[in-house]
């Protein structure tokens, strides 16, 4: 309407330099991050102004440290943010050991990806929370992923206080089978028994 002046919503993220490898991931993170922020897409700081924040996309935990030391370097006024492509808890920590304000990763929603960033470039520290009790305790998760789904599916009922007989019973399987689940399933957890296994399983549990 004639008279009334057009109001411009702040970008409260500020100016955020993107330093990513993979151009795909890029493009995405780039359109997440509009309208709350003005990009710099690049390997290089942005000459004309310093930037508020670096978000900075990491393939492995090797090379983490070294990358944030270096983009501090370059943007010593900004919080830096590491962006893995999984929830990676050793990306994570490399990250924040490095002097990192944050880690994201691709499995987050793009929301909660802003609402991160946010929180870093207030310089607050932002984790996610699958990772944060696991952090403050300096330990790793539980790894399942190397267990089959009926192993899990065993441990599970285990970690209930269920007998083997009592499993047998209602997954349809002989005690015998069961046990031979579990032998197997020890030795992917690096246990010695039921108890150690079944303490595992109830602390992935609260952990999740």
């Amino acid at each position: 309407m004639v008279g009334q002046v057009a109001r411009i919503k702040p970008r409260r993220l500020g100016l955020v330099w993107l330093y990513c490898p993979y151009p795909v991931l890029a493009r995405g993170l780039i359109d997440i991050l509009d309208p709350d922020a003005k990009v710099h897409y690049g390997e290089d700081a942005p000459s004309s102004e310093r930037p508020d924040l670096v978000l900075f996309c990491a393939g492995g935990a090797e090379d983490v440290g070294e990358g944030v030391r270096r983009l501090q370097a370059q943007a010593p006024e900004a919080s830096v943010v590491v962006f893995g492509l999984s929830s990676d808890l050793s990306v994570a920590r490399a990250g924040l050991q490095a002097g990192a304000k944050g880690f994201v990763h691709a499995g987050m929603q793009p929301s909660q990806v802003v609402r991160a960033l946010t929180v870093a470039a207030s310089g607050e520290v932002a984790v996610p929370r699958d990772l944060l009790k696991d952090l403050v305790a300096g330990r790793e998760p539980v790894d399942l992923s190397g267990l089959t789904p009926r192993q899990q599916e065993i441990l599970k009922l285990v970690a209930e206080g269920q007998t083997n007989a009592q499993i047998g019973r209602r997954l349809f399987l002989s005690e015998s089978t069961v046990k031979q689940h579990l032998r197997a399933a020890y030795k992917v957890l690096k246990v010695r028994n039921r108890t150690e296994a079944a303490k595992l399983i109830r602390e992935r549990a609260n952990w999740d």
